[in-house]
């Protein structure tokens, strides 16, 4: 067993918040109430720990799997599973207070409790009695933990799991400004909930690469499994049935699917996609006595309206409401005005169907099974890369992709008193760009466009409307493809490596820019002396990070500085950031941020020439939500980078209040590769560890294995947990 350093990174302090049951929650029911059925759920679900405190799911239904999955999992960070729920729900503000107002009522715009109650009523039998487990499961949690003090949402009921159908981080409907949002509904100035500078933002996403058994060592497909978003996102599970449900892998705060993962015989990847299937309408608003109505064609339709209450936490503690009437056309809700037009917004919404496809898809056991599910088309924002145990591989595009009129550009509002701007139903799945089986024997994607997924094997943009990509390509993808073309020989440790390949093919590209400016400088200019040092250094580097690399440190520092100064111009320019640095005339600019990085690194660090990983830093000190980072507490190195330089393996890290050192908060979240033989393998690590309670041993106890790129052994098999379990037990006991 390896040693653990939890303490190494960890500050051992427990911030507890306590909240006033009453007017902070909603009403919990009688302590008796149920409390024998629940008893008697829980004893037909098994719970084994293994040594990394991942929780084995065992039931004898699918429903016993998800009891038992949803009180593991608040078990492990109950806080987040709530707060999940709250922002799906538009409940932020009752725990928040005003700052969460808009984005409260934003999310009430689409998820409508009424409405949510009928649809639940709607749902199959089948998806009925998953839901009511996941509600009996987090209850049946809550009354055996007295101590935990839920910040609103003290119940749980069947219908809120329809609220938080899809496991991406960030969903469709966080495309709606709030600023823009609020100035319609009222309120010039908002006050808004704090967020990181732009400048801060890390390119989010996920690799996915699928490697066909003609290109590996023992026969067998290979998939890695490598999201990138904040870390502590998801939690890793495994959860399974008598009635042959059996999966494992990346399972989102509150959700009772696993995510991205795999099964015995297939896995599933999941990728933010650049697909265009969120559209503003700009409606004509025509007023009649008293009353809004919009053009469509030759007609006048009435705006309808829908009463909306926003419940907030005063600064005093008191729970109170601001109420608002949100306007509605056929396209969907009105989110904003601009150039004298209501601006509604669409996007899928499909409860019932979405969380069908999720469970779903993770008891499919081929790719045929697996297309059968995604024909629900309730996907509208993941790419997928396949794999399965018959040597199929595939990338695919998200299944809810709205037919349009590619005369249009929706990347903008269209005209919505136009019929021919509408959706006219949903792109059929053999007409979706996508690579099935490509003959290179891989395929790919690292939230780029369709059209390098399989390298020359990949679909061809001409053959496609224009909406089906608004990404283009990205330093990742132009790293993996490089990286897959002509390889062979793929293994469980070579895709491993392959996943942590330290290449960053942007500065590969920028850096000897920056070396014909450098020489271009006259012997005079006093930078040619500043700066001498800095070039060199930079000129003999291979464009490949390290702990030790005193070049990462530099052309990161350099790369950021450049960037930040560039985003906004480039936008006004109207091209890509990455052709702004690297365009011909930037020559002082570029040479300019390297001054900025040469000073600021002096000044943070004594010297310009300083080792990444005296910089670069993972720290864990508690589980809040909204990071924070303290250089005086211990930390670890991590060797990789930003993906925003190519780094296919994510940290994305930056100075926080008070810090000179870099601390990552987002990136490389979960990485797993799953070999499908004909017992199917893998291994993963998850970032810091499992639970969020900084006491347990599981807080901290991946961080070294997460920073060295070292995946330990998942046991997925019953035999594997043999000598790697710490506890048995039913939820509850």
């Amino acid at each position: 067993m390896p040693t653990r350093h939890p303490t190494a990174i960890l500050h051992r302090a427990r911030p507890w918040l306590a909240l006033l049951a009453l007017g902070f929650t909603v009403a919990a029911p009688a302590q008796t109430a149920g409390h024998a059925r629940l008893q008697h759920e829980a004893q037909a679900v098994t719970i084994t720990r293994d040594d990394w405190g991942i929780a084995h799911v065992h039931g004898k239904t699918d429903a016993d799997a998800v009891f038992g999955m949803a009180y593991a999992q608040a078990e492990d960070d109950f806080n987040r599973v709530e707060t999940n729920y709250l922002t799906a729900l538009g409940w932020t503000a009752q725990a928040e207070g005003e700052s969460a107002i808009w984005q409260d009522l934003r999310q009430q715009l689409w998820v409508d409790p009424v409405e949510l109650k009928k649809l639940y009523a709607q749902s199959p039998a089948w998806l009925q009695k998953l839901m009511d487990a996941w509600a009996d499961g987090l209850n049946w949690y809550l009354a055996t933990h007295p101590d935990v003090h839920p910040k609103v949402i003290a119940h749980f009921e069947p219908w809120m799991a329809l609220s938080f159908t899809e496991g991406s981080i960030g969903g469709d409907i966080e495309r709606v400004s709030l600023k823009e949002l609020a100035a319609f509904y009222g309120d010039t100035h908002p006050q808004l909930a704090q967020a990181n500078p732009p400048s801060w933002a890390e390119p989010t996403g996920s690799n996915g690469i699928a490697i066909a058994p003609k290109l590996t060592t023992d026969g067998h497909a290979l998939l890695l499994i490598n999201p990138h978003t904040s870390f502590y996102f998801r939690s890793e599970l495994q959860m399974s049935s008598d009635a042959g449900l059996d999966a494992y892998g990346a399972v989102t705060w509150g959700q009772f699917f696993v995510y991205q993962g795999f099964n015995r015989h297939i896995g599933w990847m999941h990728t933010s996609t650049g697909l265009d299937a969120v559209d503003e309408f700009a409606e004509t608003i025509v007023h009649k006595d008293g009353k809004p109505y919009y053009r469509y064609g030759k007609e006048l339709r009435p705006v309808s309206g829908r009463a909306i209450a926003v419940r907030y936490r005063a600064a005093d503690g008191t729970l109170q409401t601001r109420s608002f009437t949100a306007y509605f056309t056929h396209h969907g809700p009105i989110v904003k005005s601009e150039n004298g037009k209501w601006i509604a917004e669409a996007l899928m919404d499909k409860p019932i169907a979405a969380l069908e496809q999720s469970w779903l898809r993770t008891k499919a056991h081929d790719y045929a099974s697996y297309m059968k599910v995604a024909e629900l088309k309730a996907n509208s924002s993941n790419n997928t890369l396949f794999a399965d145990d018959k040597g199929e591989i595939a990338f695919l595009m998200p299944q809810f992709v709205p037919r349009r009129d590619n005369r249009f550009d929706y990347t903008r509002p269209v005209d919505g008193s136009d019929p021919a701007t509408d959706w006219h139903g949903l792109t059929p799945l053999d007409e979706l760009p996508q690579a099935v089986n490509p003959p290179n024997g891989w395929a790919m994607n690292t939230n780029d466009w369709p059209y390098s997924a399989a390298g020359k094997y990949s679909p061809k943009q001409a053959d496609f409307p224009r909406y089906m990509d608004t990404f283009g390509e990205n330093p990742r993808g132009i790293h993996a493809t490089l990286m897959l073309t002509g390889a062979s020989g793929f293994s469980m440790p070579k895709l491993i490596t392959d996943a942590f390949d330290s290449y960053l093919p942007e500065f590969a590209k920028l850096i000897p820019i920056l070396a014909r400016d450098y020489d271009a400088l006259p012997a005079s200019d006093p930078l040619k002396a500043k700066l001498a040092g800095p070039v060199e250094l930079l000129r003999h580097w291979d464009y490949r990070w390290g702990i030790a690399s005193m070049p990462t440190s530099l052309a990161v520092f350099w790369g950021d500085t450049l960037w930040d100064e560039s985003v906004a111009k480039a936008k006004a320019a109207d091209i890509p950031p990455y052709g702004y640095m690297a365009r011909d005339g930037g020559a002082q600019e570029r040479l300019h941020a390297l001054d900025e990085a040469v000073d600021r690194l002096t000044q943070d660090f004594d010297s310009w020439g300083v080792a990444w990983g005296g910089i670069n830093r993972f720290q864990r000190l508690d589980d809040a939500i909204k990071p924070h980072f303290d250089d005086g507490k211990p930390s670890i190195p991590v060797p990789f980078v930003s993906s925003r330089w190519g780094s296919l393996a994510s940290f994305g890290a930056h100075r926080w209040p008070g810090t000179k050192k870099y601390y990552g908060s987002s990136g490389n979240s979960f990485v797993a590769v799953v070999e499908f033989g004909p017992r199917v393998s893998a291994r993963a690590v998850t970032a810091g560890g499992e639970s969020g309670d900084p006491d347990s041993p599981h807080f901290a106890d991946e961080a070294e294995r997460y920073a060295s790129g070292n995946l330990r052994t998942v046991y997925f098999w019953p035999d594997q947990l043999k000598g790697h379990t710490e506890r048995v037990y039913h939820p509850g006991g």
